[in-house]
């Protein structure tokens, strides 16, 4: 028996060694290609912002010192303002011409769905730190449909990090709230597996949870902070639950 485990964790080793040498032939392609881009697209969302900033100094430059300092340092804190608009805006785009549309799929580590993947993943994280000093907006709300998220009418998302925005469905007025991280993938032996989150209506998400791929949550249902919900987690409406992996805590009494 003993013989037996140690002959199949050894296949196991060998068979996630190969995923993993596929694996880096993908990160290796990001990199070269995504980084030059995702830079590129920082200096981009600058652009008004420096506009702005050379029109002032100019129209400035006769002022007082004091005048002048307090008209740059406005205009350099809108011009934060606009570039973390533009990076928004240039990587909803982006979001808007690459996210797959599609419900469930899975396919190997080694394929154009990874790869696809990737590069909608890596877009994300280049707006992140736009993002976060947009949660909640209706800003935030924006970039996230153009990401693919499909949202009702008043929901209120406090996180960044709704990631895999094309696998999200948030019903209306639901609140997700500050840190929670909501996926639609994860890697397992045989490569990548894509499933929608559904998140029901008058739901809440607490604070730093954790929704893995292909769970349901029922309307009106609570989500506790900290909470981990496994993948595939059903939760019917109307119930709490809580813990790592959460569970079933109680019924929601109306």
């Amino acid at each position: 028996m003993l013989k037996k485990q140690n002959e199949d964790t050894n296949v196991l080793v060998l068979i996630m060694a190969k995923k993993l040498r596929g694996f880096v032939w993908i990160q290796t392609i990001l990199s070269i290609i995504i980084m030059p881009i995702g830079f590129i697209i920082w200096g981009l969302a600058a652009t008004p912002g420096i506009f702005l900033f050379e029109e002032v100094s100019s129209t400035s430059i006769s002022w007082e010192n004091w005048q002048r300092a307090i008209a740059l340092g406005a205009t350099l804190g809108i011009g934060a303002l606009l570039w973390c608009l533009t990076d928004l805006l240039l990587i909803g785009i982006l979001g808007m011409i690459m996210r797959p549309r599609l419900e469930d799929a899975k396919a190997p580590t080694e394929s154009l769905l990874t790869l696809r993947w990737g590069f909608i993943s890596v877009f994300h994280r280049l707006a992140l730190p736009s993002l976060q000093w947009m949660v909640p907006s209706f800003v935030a709300n924006i970039y996230y449909s153009m990401m693919g998220c499909k949202l009702g009418k008043g929901a209120q998302i406090n996180s960044a990090y709704v990631n895999d925005c094309f696998m999200v469905e948030i019903g209306e007025r639901s609140v997700i709230g500050g840190g929670a991280s909501i996926n639609g993938h994860l890697f397992e032996r045989d490569g990548i597996h894509l499933s929608k989150v559904r998140i029901g209506a008058r739901v809440v998400i607490g604070s730093s949870s954790m929704i893995n791929p292909g769970c349901i949550i029922g309307d009106g249902s609570v989500v506790a902070s900290h909470a981990v919900l496994p993948k595939f987690t059903n939760i019917p409406p109307g119930e709490i639950w809580g813990g790592v992996p959460a569970k079933f805590i109680k019924k929601i009494e109306r």
